[in-house]
Parts: structure tokens; sequence; C-alpha cells
């Protein structure tokens, strides 16, 4: 069974989609889409990441800013 970590990061840009993609800690093969996703409150979204390469899995937290629609 995989060991799940958690990592809590905040987004400064607009688009944290496009940059900062995590890569596994134990293979460091580079990760490009989350297993799944979940709003936790109107200001933090986790990601559930699992490695392709050797099945390693973790959670990431995403502290995201709202920003003023005009």
């Amino acid at each position: 069974m995989p060991a799940v970590a958690e990592v809590l990061s905040v987004a400064s840009r607009p688009d944290p989609r496009g940059c900062d993609l995590p890569a596994c800690p134990v293979c460091a093969d580079s990760m490009v889409a989350a297993e799944a996703s979940a709003y936790l409150n109107d200001h933090v979204i986790s990601y559930l990441w699992t490695c392709d390469t050797c099945g390693y899995g973790f959670v990431t937290k995403h502290s995201v800013k709202r920003f003023a629609c005009n």
C-alpha cells in the first residue's frame, strides 16, 4: 500500500495549474494530472496524486486567493 503524505502550498500566481506540477518524491517521475481533487473550503483545494511509475500516492493542498471579477 502506498504511503500518503500531505503538502501545503500557496498559489501566488493566477493560474497554478500551468506551473508547480509535482514530481514523485520516491522516483522523481514528473506528474501531469491529479487523480482527484476536492474543495475543502472556499480557499483550499486538495489534490490526490498517484505516481504511474512506482505507485506512490500523496495529497497536496493549495490555498488560493479570491480574485475580484470586473
